[in-house]
This record gives C-alpha cells, sequence and structure tokens, in this order.
C-alpha cells in the first residue's frame, strides 16, 4: 500500500502579514481583513502601536491587548489566550516589535552578548532564534485566522513631477522582521503612502498580483472564498 495519497484542496485559515511604511493603512486594511475573516464571529487585536487600532473601534467591532514589552513569548502567550477564548481571527499590531521593540529578539541578543565574556552575538542567537521559531510555529499552527502587520524600513526617491519640479517621496523597503519572515503567511501585502496594497505573495491564485487602492470588503472576500473552498 503506497504511503501517498491523492492531493485534495482542504479549508484553511487565513495567514495574512501587510506591511508598509507609518501612514500606508495596514491597521485599518488588517481590520477590513479581520471583518470579512471572522463572518460575524470574535476578532481579538493584539496592538503594540499604544491603542492606535482602537482608534477605528467605532467602524469596526474587536477587543484589544495592549502589549507594552515585546518578547515573542509575550506575544506566543497573547495568541494562545485569544484561542482559548474562542476569537475567529487574531490581528498582530504589529510583529515589527517582536524583532527590535522594547524586549523584542534583537534585544535579548545584545543584553546576551553584553553578559557574555566574549560580548560576541554569534552564541547569544543560539537561545533567542528557537524562541523566534517558536512564535512563527505559534502563528501558523494557530486554528484561528491570523493577519500580522508589519512596520517597513523607508527611504526617499527623488521623482520629477509632471511641472519638472524634483521632489521627495518616502517609499517603503523591506519589512522589519527577521529576514524571510514575510514568506510565513500565505498572502504578502506591500502597502504605500497613497493606501495601495500590492500583493507580492499569494498562493491564492485570484489575489496574485493584485494591486488595489484602499482594498475593501469586497477584495478580501474573494480570498474568503476560496479559503472555504474544498
Amino acid at each position: 500500500m503506497s504511503a501517498f495519497q491523492k492531493a485534495t484542496k482542504k479549508r484553511s485559515k487565513a495567514r495574512i502579514a501587510i506591511d508598509g511604511p507609518s501612514g500606508s493603512g495596514k491597521t485599518y486594511t488588517a481590520l477590513i481583513a479581520a471583518t470579512v475573516l471572522a463572518n460575524g464571529g470574535k476578532i481579538a487585536v493584539i496592538d503594540t502601536e499604544r491603542g492606535s487600532a482602537s482608534l477605528y473601534s467605532d467602524k469596526f467591532n474587536f477587543d484589544v491587548l495592549e502589549l507594552h514589552t515585546f518578547n515573542p513569548s509575550v506575544y506566543i502567550h497573547a495568541l494562545e489566550a485569544a484561542e482559548a477564548e474562542g476569537y475567529e481571527v487574531v490581528v498582530i499590531d504589529s510583529l515589527s516589535h517582536a524583532w527590535e521593540g522594547e524586549g523584542g529578539a534583537l534585544e535579548m541578543v545584545d543584553n546576551a552578548a553584553a553578559k557574555s565574556q566574549s560580548k560576541n552575538t554569534y552564541f547569544a542567537w543560539r537561545d533567542v532564534t528557537p524562541l523566534q521559531r517558536r512564535l512563527v510555529d505559534a502563528m501558523l499552527q494557530s486554528p484561528c485566522h491570523i493577519i500580522a502587520t508589519m512596520r517597513s524600513k523607508t527611504e526617499y526617491v527623488i521623482e520629477t513631477t509632471s511641472q519638472g519640479k524634483q521632489m521627495p517621496r518616502k517609499v517603503g523597503m523591506a519589512p522589519i522582521q527577521r529576514a524571510g519572515m514575510e514568506y510565513e503567511f500565505t498572502v504578502l501585502g506591500d502597502m504605500d503612502l497613497d493606501h495601495r496594497i500590492v500583493i507580492s505573495k499569494s498562493r491564492c491564485e485570484i489575489l496574485a498580483d493584485a494591486v488595489q487602492v484602499k482594498p475593501d470588503a469586497k477584495f478580501w472576500g474573494k480570498f474568503y472564498d476560496w479559503l472555504n473552498s474544498g
């Protein structure tokens, strides 16, 4: 008897990453997507942005947990709490703090290196990398839909206007997280300061390479239907 069996598509949970510079609309877009995915169920927001998500509480229905220290284990415990309380969708806003925020992975490495005789960060990563991996696994294995926002590094480019003037414009770069983190997700959307989302990675063919300004419920509805097919 063969150890293999015919592959079939099954219903699955969303794993969405949205990255972009500050002001690009990541949180608002994540809440639109969360509302679609919840389909009437409960939404939890893990907020690292000092209550910024709650500014939209008049437009969206969700519960919030505000984090003030950003050790990856704190994220894991928050995610486990959301699962235990039966939330359909968890929005992590933002995942970047687990990397470079207070108590995050980079600070953990620096602190461990400072305490060592060699002051070398190489050995400090031996303890931090497994914790980072557990955070990734917690998101990927969660029974909830997961939407994570990430800040992106920014730089300015000089563009020539229609009047012939040269003007600086701020653009997003790589997301602030461990290299490759964005590719752990089913869908990756890059947002710019015009509130435009560009889907740069998608396992859902319908969303592959999609571009839309201010993505709405209809935009995410196609993804929801794909998740529930099979």
